[in-house]
């Protein structure tokens, strides 16, 4: 996975758990993720080292993971958004059906 698949994928997650986090999680996500802020500007920001910055991100971004790991949201949600589509192009009653079923079984 390359990086920006990564940034993705941890901007996905975060958009899903960030209730979860603390304040302080969240500000420094949102900094790093969102407003493209360096470790060294988010440290001067916050008045902490740039070690503490890398260190908090690295502990929330595997936080994230650890949740979805858990409760599966991203996972459901993207099957869940698969099936919809195909549901929108099917023509065959009973296989718009047997798609209920298996968006049923997601849940």
């Amino acid at each position: 996975m390359n990086i920006l698949d990564k940034a993705i994928e941890v901007i996905e997650l975060y958009d899903i758990y960030q209730d979860l986090l603390t304040n302080k999680q969240r500000e420094y996500m949102e900094s790093y993720y969102y407003n493209n802020y360096s470790l060294t500007e988010i440290s001067e920001n916050m008045s902490v080292s740039r070690n503490a910055v890398h260190d908090q991100l690295k502990r929330t971004v595997k936080k994230l993971y650890d949740y979805e790991s858990k409760l599966e949201l991203r996972i459901k949600g993207k099957n869940r958004h698969i099936i919809i589509e195909k549901m929108k192009n099917e023509k065959d009653l009973n296989k718009v059906l047997d798609l209920v079923e298996e968006l049923e079984k997601v849940e």
